[in-house]
């Protein structure tokens, strides 16, 4: 029960950060992407924070075998680029590109009631099923 509560306040205290920032507005994370034109550089501090606060988180969960709340460290163990992220990576990069949301803002954003964002959710989850059934095939 404490791992629920622990994982509700750090989804909630994300979803404040991107409204916050105003990451959960598309139209501001597409002026990030116009580099030609009206380029808005917020969303670059937004990520250059984000990354300092996990290069710290990280460097602090690889010294430690269990976490605050007492559980197993799940830390990633694959460190090598391969076709599958490459792949996978551009696929995101260019649906990020063609919207203006990723997964965490498109999640606040259909909590806000953003139209744009039920539809790019139902897209989401569409493609996260794909890969399932695409990878269960090839699996086996």
């Amino acid at each position: 029960m404490t791992a629920l509560i622990s994982a509700f306040f750090a989804g909630l205290l994300f979803g404040l950060g991107l409204i916050v920032s105003a990451m959960a507005n598309p139209a501001k994370v597409l002026a990030f992407l116009d580099v030609a034109g009206a380029w808005d550089p917020s969303l670059a501090l937004v990520m250059g924070g984000a990354i300092a606060v996990g290069l710290i988180g990280f460097a602090v969960a690889k010294r430690r075998r269990v976490s605050l709340l007492g559980l197993d460290m799940k830390l990633p163990g694959i460190k090598q680029v391969d076709a599958k992220l490459v792949v996978g990576s551009l696929i995101f990069g260019i649906g990020w590109g063609l919207g203006g949301i990723c997964p965490g803002p498109g999640l606040v954003a259909l909590a806000l009631g953003e139209s744009k964002a039920f539809t790019f959710v139902i897209a989401m989850i569409f493609g996260m099923g794909i890969y399932e059934w695409f990878d269960s095939r090839r699996q086996g």
